[in-house]
């Protein structure tokens, strides 16, 4: 919602979300929507020293990564409100789902060189394009694309998984991502009627947490399913008795 305020970064020339600007800092357009991302890049840091810790393959910790990258291009986009920090924010958002397609369909494609091949010039050649040509609805039909491509896959993984814990993952990522999308969606068409409210929900920085725990309870469900394909004897334990990762026992052969 734009203010005016003075403002470090000038004119907003991106996407502006319904929370007033600049209201805490001259230097952080969004507070809410900035600091929102902390939980994602933790969450993230977390899944990937235990990914590196036991040695999970390479593909999982580039996942962790690429959170934590989209995260934190997310607080530098909501800081700024800038055209050219949106599509920082964007461009890895759909990276990220050519990576969960890439971790989800990999195991079962015989031709193993073909898909990362198409993937990368794929992701390549959107990032080109979106930096030349500006687009808003069509961004999010082409995002929403990819989520769905995934969802065949991931019930496939779900329905042959007979762990209650890690079915208890995907159960949780189920309902962030379910809750996060309402958040989203009352916080976008929603906003004229908030903007009278005395107090802001903060719909969008609700879908920023609630989306940073959807992808870490996606990649733990999916590290638990890998694990298990490669047979290391996977388990679902809690860090400090609520944060869920996989521990692994793999054959003293490996």
């Amino acid at each position: 919602m734009a203010d005016e305020v003075s403002s470090f970064w000038g004119p907003v020339t991106s996407t502006d979300w319904c929370e007033r600007n600049y209201t805490h800092s001259s230097y952080v357009a969004e507070f809410f929507n900035t600091i929102s991302n902390i939980p994602c890049v933790v969450l993230a840091l977390f899944g990937l020293i235990n990914a590196l810790r036991q040695r999970f393959e390479k593909r999982f910790s580039v996942l962790h990564l690429s959170n934590m990258t989209l995260a934190i291009g997310s607080m530098v986009y909501h800081a700024t409100l800038q055209r050219v920090q949106q599509q920082g924010d964007e461009t890895p958002m759909v990276w990220e789902m050519l990576l969960y397609i890439y971790i989800l369909y990999s195991p079962d494609w015989h031709y193993r060189s073909t898909m990362p091949t198409f993937l990368f010039l794929y992701g390549a050649a959107f990032a080109v394009f979106h930096s030349l040509v500006r687009f808003g609805i069509g961004f999010k039909v082409h995002y929403m694309i990819l989520c769905l491509l995934c969802i065949p896959r991931m019930y496939k993984y779900y329905i042959h998984t007979t762990d209650a814990h890690a079915k208890w993952l995907a159960k949780l990522y189920l309902g962030t991502i379910s809750i996060g999308s309402f958040c989203w969606l009352f916080d976008r068409f929603f906003c004229k009627n908030i903007s009278y409210w005395y107090l802001n929900p903060q719909g969008h920085a609700l879908w920023h947490v609630l989306m940073g725990f959807n992808s870490y309870f996606a990649n733990t469900f999916l590290m638990f399913c890998r694990a298990q394909q490669l047979g290391w004897n996977p388990k679902v334990v809690q860090c400090l008795g609520f944060l869920p990762f996989v521990k692994v026992q793999k054959p003293k052969t490996q």
